[in-house]
């Protein structure tokens, strides 16, 4: 599905820039995906292309965690949005240990990780179910994306 989504964005004639920050702004793709289309298929330098994920990625957070309980209680009366919720939150509860021992550094750590659903998007539904305060989440999930930025950079540029 992420190769999918990724050929429709590069077969769009928007700036590449533009392109690497839309697909790093995807829920499902996020960063992970937009930093090896960006070196691989747009030709940017790992530093650009490191820049614009990251900034990519965490436009939508910030919004995202304030807004998030508003969005979801809006969303949770209808019947498709609140088995999606729903699940996605009991998915985020599968992490308690981790987040409840180290809190806003376990929040870190889980973004960090670049594996699937690990991403910033998920880190705001954590933050929002285990009550993490805002300035606390938002600096956690600006590093842990960072993190992951630099894991992705070395294995797109070096492997």
């Amino acid at each position: 599905m992420k190769e999918q989504i990724i050929e429709a964005f590069v077969k769009v004639s928007l700036p590449k820039e533009v392109l690497t920050l839309l697909i790093s702004m995807l829920p499902v793709v996020e960063l992970r995906g937009a930093l090896p289309v960006a070196i691989t298929f747009f030709g940017f330098s790992w530093p650009k292309a490191y820049f614009l994920s990251v900034l990519g990625n965490m436009l939508p957070v910030l919004p995202f965690i304030l807004f998030l309980h508003k969005f979801s209680d809006f969303l949770m009366k209808f019947s498709f949005f609140k088995k999606v919720l729903t699940w996605w939150f009991k998915r985020a509860e599968k992490h308690e240990a981790l987040i409840q021992r180290f809190e806003a550094i376990g929040l870190t750590l889980f973004v960090a990780i670049p594996l699937p659903v690990t991403g910033a998007w998920t880190a705001c539904v954590i933050a929002y179910v285990f009550g993490i305060k805002k300035r606390y989440a938002f600096p956690a999930i600006l590093v842990g994306v960072m993190i992951a930025g630099a894991v992705v950079s070395f294995i797109t540029v070096v492997v």
